[in-house]
């Protein structure tokens, strides 16, 4: 006798299921166990993975899912009593036929069923119910749920339905035994019911972890997904501890009345037989015009291509290329037909179709991503806008004729109509022929300690340290870290309760946490997508892959990313703004990329807008770096990662300092002068391979591969033929080159070292266009590309003010939103920058390009009335009216915002009845009052002045999201400057891969506006509060505990101007807060009176005068001395602190100088 699990969750159930995929085949493998199943809960994501483990651990995969089943339509969405929502049914593909109908199946669920969960229903069984094994489920199955309830006849219907729908032979009731009292008693019926029938039985375990032990962590897990703590009476529960990969004897034990029940599991084992085919390109049919083949059309668009990006070619001088006119030629030949013998014709002429209809309808498309720069096709073709052998791309670094596998071009778009591009995808190949594709979120090292912790009601506190000794490392895990950090594992050894957390979470780390759609990834199939893959339907309702990205390309199908820059719609917007503003159609393809003016601009670390140069580190390391060339950029970008960034200070001394830089042969100067003798780029160790030992570049590209996945075996024998050579494989080797047994060895230690971190300089070289785009249009258009990108974060009040505050740094005016001047995005003019009206909040986009549209059809609007009565009929209503005034967008109609904000109800209530009289066919005096009448009949505005500076600034808060005309903070710059160590900037959470500007736990002063305020209470009933700090550039929250809050109970207010001085509070994946220590008003920090001499002698003489001098004034402003030769600097005694007025302040001025005498308010 033999059993085989036919009923098993993997971690794909998500958060329902803990058993890990390559855990549990490998623990069915080692209970002899012949074959598994994989039935996850509605879904089939785990399928290809668990094919690969279960074979790998030489057992037979048995694909299947558990599908919920609808009691009536799939289409039916109107709330279904309770339990009856939906059934369970266990299907299992027997032959590649009935897993293709599974992924039809399980593709409806979720595409037309889903409510609550993905479900299909009876019409779908039967339409794909070929090549299919159905078993009846567990207690929520259709079956056993009517008899549980003592519905026998019911059940019995349903069991002949199933009958019907897939055949005796293939339908099988299901028995179970978890300890659960309901489960003795319908097993009793369902043995009743198979005799009655006729139909077979078997035995499953409903198994949702691996090993008995695993129960507590799946309970934790099952918390972790309803939001329930441990201690909670009223949870979801799996009780009993059965729900494990149990043994063939535990099974036998547990159903010795139903041996054929057993048996019945290993022989439809044997009938499963699905194979998955991979790395067989499966490419959509691209229709090319009568006349050619897809061949002669690609060849004809290249050398198309050819002539016109290359001046060579067409007989002229260009500099920068490299290249003869023939040697072009022959590149691209090569190229050409290694495309044509790889099979990939059709590939580059997908992509070129969809980038020339995205070039050709003004989506703006980047230079180029990955290492397909490296190619001239792609260059030809226009997918890619870099050069490659200007900056020694290598083509082979893309396509390797030695290893045969589907080339990646990832396409970058305007962010705002990337969709664009997706849908003309979908309309060519057919909607259902692409979808976009799943990713999933993975319960990872930090985040599981906080979630168990949480359902073990933890104190968060506690929880946060043990979180916080975590090391922030991209592929960290909790064994790794008790490795790394000796007082986590301290604490581990120590502290029982923390010992629990960490295996509890260990058990559940590196689960999937939940499935979403990836950002960029697209698939485009020959055939409708679900009759290669199941389908599921992200959460904004777009449909997805149920396989991952790299699934999908080993199942050989057309994987693209597209992928939304949001500088590439900042570039376009820029151009747009500099066509308008001074006439020029600037084309960056044309640039000067060796402009010192720019290079030296990006030196200066003023980065903030440019790509991929404007976070904390990049900032400073450009100053540092002070690029000379493009090539400086490129290598900036490579280097600035963890790991390479241990090369930089070489990198920077063989910049500064090229006598410093050796070589350790001759070969090698060639490949690494560009890079200072550092070897920085994936290309690079491939040249150093192909120039100092012989090998193709496609060899070389494989060695790579090898060093960079840290292949050891691979790496030992290519070491041989990299130093002595190998005839047989043609390869040279070092030796035979006149390179020593020591020095070759020596380089491919080095190799070794650098190629696990070297980064693909395509990629790097197309970013670094990007980049470089950016810095050019912010130096030369400056206010053009800071409104440019101001238009592009106008979503994100947070980014706007850091934007905002950097324009005015650099001396450009921002202007408030103009209803006759503006334009629906922020617009620039003479050094100015003016808020867009679409930012304005409750208006909407539409509304605003209707008033936009009639302001340039009928001239620009005269005043209050004029515009309410011309824009009645295009959607804007009283509440948008209302933020008009307040943003200050009427301040050019004549009016005060004050003014306006008492009429403007009774002047749209006028203009509505007037419309309505017109209907009504009523004449009104006003119709037959001249021009000169018709003014004094007009509303007018009564005499009530302007709101203060701090009403209007706090309008302009409320509905732009920030202030627009100042800041309340302004007017206390200086003061504010100089007393914070940070800005609450410094707080905002870090970008992917970057730390935090601030350390937690370190000590920082942050001073500015409380701008909300929450008190709460504690558990002992004392006061606390919670307070949003803001200043010039965003906002931070401040944590008050009790014991300061009853010290600044009178300074907790909104509006005030605060400094705070505390502790940073900084998280994960979080904004960093601040725990104040104290809060002191702005008013009563002292000022600061700075007077300076030339040298210590000449102070000494005059010291006495000053002193006499200050005494008089006696105050609470600081007075500090300045030795300019010395270089010192002191803060004179309390009692000699001054009341400076400015006739004091002249005073000072007139003895010791205009230029001696500063005054820091």
């Amino acid at each position: 006798m033999a059993f085989t699990h036919l009923h098993v969750h993997t971690e794909y159930s998500l958060l329902d299921g803990s058993s890990k995929i390559k855990e549990i085949t490998k623990r069915a493998k080692e209970l002899g166990m012949d074959s598994l199943a994989i039935t996850d809960h509605g879904v089939m994501y785990g399928v290809i993975d668990f094919y690969r483990a279960a074979l790998d651990n030489g057992i037979k995969p048995i694909i299947g899912c558990e599908v919920y089943v609808a009691p009536g339509s799939r289409f039916d969405k109107e709330a279904n009593a309770g339990d009856d929502r939906y059934y369970h049914l266990i299907l299992l593909a027997e032959n590649n036929r009935g897993y293709e109908n599974l992924c039809k199946i399980v593709s409806k669920g979720f595409v037309e069923g889903f409510y609550y969960k993905p479900r299909v229903d009876y019409e779908v069984l039967r339409e794909f119910s070929e090549g299919l094994i159905c078993l009846s489920a567990c207690l929520a199955g259709e079956v056993q749920r009517f008899l549980n309830r003592g519905e026998y006849e019911k059940a019995k219907e349903a069991a002949l339905r199933h009958v019907d729908i897939f055949g005796k032979d293939n339908y099988f009731l299901e028995l179970q035994d978890h300890g659960i009292l309901e489960q003795q008693s319908v097993n009793q019926q369902l043995l009743r019911l198979s005799e009655e029938l006729g139909v077979e039985l078997v035995c499953t375990n409903d198994v949702h972890y691996t090993y008995a032990e695993d129960a507590e962590a799946h309970d934790i897990l099952l918390c972790i997904q309803t939001g329930k703590k441990k201690a909670d009476e009223d949870r979801m529960r799996y009780e009993g501890g059965q729900f494990y990969l149990k043994s063939e004897e535990e099974m036998a034990e547990l159903f010795k009345f139903a041996p054929q029940a057993l048996e019945n599991t290993h022989k439809i084992a044997e009938r499963c037989n699905v194979t998955f085919e991979f790395g067989k390109t499966k490419l959509p049919n691209y229709e090319v015009p009568e006349g050619y083949t897809a061949w002669t059309y690609l060849k004809e668009l290249c050398e198309q291509g050819l002539c016109k990006r290359y001046p060579v070619v067409r007989g002229e001088k260009d500099e920068h290329c490299k290249l003869s006119k023939e040697q072009l030629w022959d590149r691209l030949e090569y190229e050409l037909n290694t495309i044509k013998t790889m099979g990939y014709v059709e590939y580059f002429l997908i992509v070129w179709d969809f980038i020339h209809y995205a070039k050709s309808h003004g989506i703006a498309v980047g230079p180029g991503r990955g290492s397909a720069a490296g190619s001239i096709v792609s260059y030809c073709l226009e997918i890619t806008d870099i050069e490659p052998m200007r900056y020694n791309l290598l083509f082979e670094r893309f396509l390797n004729p030695e290893r045969v596998s589907m080339p990646d071009i990832d396409v970058d778009f305007c962010i705002e109509r990337r969709q664009e591009v997706i849908d003309y995808v979908g309309r060519k190949y057919g909607k259902d022929h692409v979808a976009q594709i799943v990713t999933f979120g993975t319960l990872k090292a930090k985040g599981v300690i906080r979630d168990v912790a949480r359902v073990l009601d933890m104190p968060y506190a506690q929880a946060d340290s043990i979180a916080k000794m975590i090391p922030n490392d991209l592929h960290m895990t909790l064994e790794l870290a008790m490795k790394q950090n000796k007082e986590l594992k301290t604490l581990y050894d120590t502290d029982p309760e923390v010992k629990y957390l960490m295996d509890m979470s260990m058990r559940l780390e590196g689960l999937p946490r939940h499935a979403s759609m990836h950002a960029a990834g697209v698939v485009i199939c020959a055939k409708p997508v679900d009759e290669y893959v199941p389908l599921s339907r992200a959460a904004d309702g777009s449909i997805t892959t149920q396989y991952i990205m790299t699934t999908l390309e080993e199942l050989g199908l057309l994987k693209m990313d597209f992928l939304g820059l949001r500088n590439l719609t900042v570039i376009q917007n820029t151009q747009r703004l500099i066509k308008k503003n001074h006439g020029i159609d600037l084309d960056l393809n044309n640039i000067d990329y060796a402009d010192k003016k720019v290079l030296a601009y990006i030196g200066t670390g003023n980065t903030e807008g440019i790509f991929q140069l404007e976070s904390g580190g990049m900032k400073n390391f450009m100053k540092e770096l002070k690029p000379q060339s493009l090539e400086d950029i490129i290598a900036g970008i490579s280097l600035y990662r963890p790991g390479p960034m241990d090369f930089i200070p070489k990198y920077i001394e063989g910049k500064n300092n090229i006598d410093s830089v050796t070589y350790d042969c001759p070969q090698l100067e060639p490949i690494l002068e560009p890079t200072y003798g550092c070897i920085v780029y994936q290309e690079q160790v491939m040249q150093i391979v192909r120039d100092l030992a012989g090998y193709t570049l496609g060899r070389s590209d494989l060695l790579r591969r090898a060093m960079s996945k840290k292949k050891a075996d691979v790496m030992a024998r290519e070491r041989q033929k990299f130093v002595y050579g190998d005839d047989t494989e043609g390869v040279k080797g070092c030796i035979n080159n006149g390179i020593s047994e020591e020095i070759a060895n020596k380089i491919y230690d080095e190799m070794t070292d650098f190629a696990k971190y070297a980064f693909n300089k395509s990629h790097a070289a197309a970013y670094a266009v990007v980049a470089y785009q950016t810095a050019y249009l912010k130096y030369y258009y400056t206010a053009e590309f800071m409104a440019a990108m101001l238009t592009s974060v106008m979503d994100m009040s947070s980014k706007v003010a850091e934007y905002v505050y950097s324009c005015r740094s650099m001396g450009i005016e921002i202007l408030p939103p103009d209803i006759n001047e503006g334009e629906s995005s922020f617009s620039a003019k003479d050094n100015k920058i003016r808020y867009g009206l679409s930012a304005i909040k409750n208006v909407g986009k539409a509304v605003i390009d209707n008033i936009i549209n009639e302001r340039n059809i009928h001239g620009v609007y005269r005043d209050l009335e004029d515009f309410i009565t011309r824009t009645a009929g295009l959607g804007v209503n009283k509440r948008a009216l209302e933020n008009f005034i307040k943003a200050g967008a009427f301040d050019s109609l004549g009016a005060t915002r004050k003014q306006m904000m008492m009429v403007y109800i009774q002047i749209v209530d006028s203009v509505n009845q007037e419309k309505k009289d017109a209907m009504a066919g009523q004449i009104s005096l006003f119709d037959f009052a001249d021009t000169e009448d018709k003014e004094k009949y007009k509303i007018q505005m009564p005499d009530v002045g302007e709101y203060d500076i701090d009403q209007k600034l706090e309008f302009e808060k409320e509905v732009i999201g920030i202030y627009a005309s100042g800041h309340p903070l302004q007017d206390q710059e200086q003061k504010w400057r100089r007393c914070i160590t940070n800005m609450t900037l410094d707080f905002a959470e870090p970008q992917e891969g970057e730390e935090s500007k601030v350390r937690d736990k370190s000590k920082v002063k942050v001073g500015g506006i409380i701008s909300a305020i929450a008190r709460k209470f504690t558990k002992n009933g004392a006061q606390m509060a919670f307070i949003t700090l803001e200043d010039l550039v965003g906002t931070v929250e401040v944590i008050v505990f009790p014991r300061q809050f009853d010290k600044s109970r009178n300074l907790l207010e909104e509006g005030k101007k605060v400094l705070v001085e505390g502790d940073a509070n900084i998280e994960e994946n979080a904004a960093g807060k601040v725990i104040a220590n104290t809060i002191t008003e702005f008013s009563d920090i002292p000022s600061e009176l700075w007077i300076a001499f030339p040298d210590k002698e000449t102070y000494q003489k005059k010291e006495q005068e000053l002193m006499t001098l200050l005494m008089q004034h006696n105050g609470k402003d600081k007075v500090l001395i300045a030795l300019a030769k010395e270089r010192q600097r002191k803060m004179l005694p309390i009692g000699y602190w001054v009341n400076v007025t400015p006739e004091f302040l002249e005073e000072l001025k007139k003895i010791y100088g205009e230029n001696f005498v500063k005054y820091l308010q």
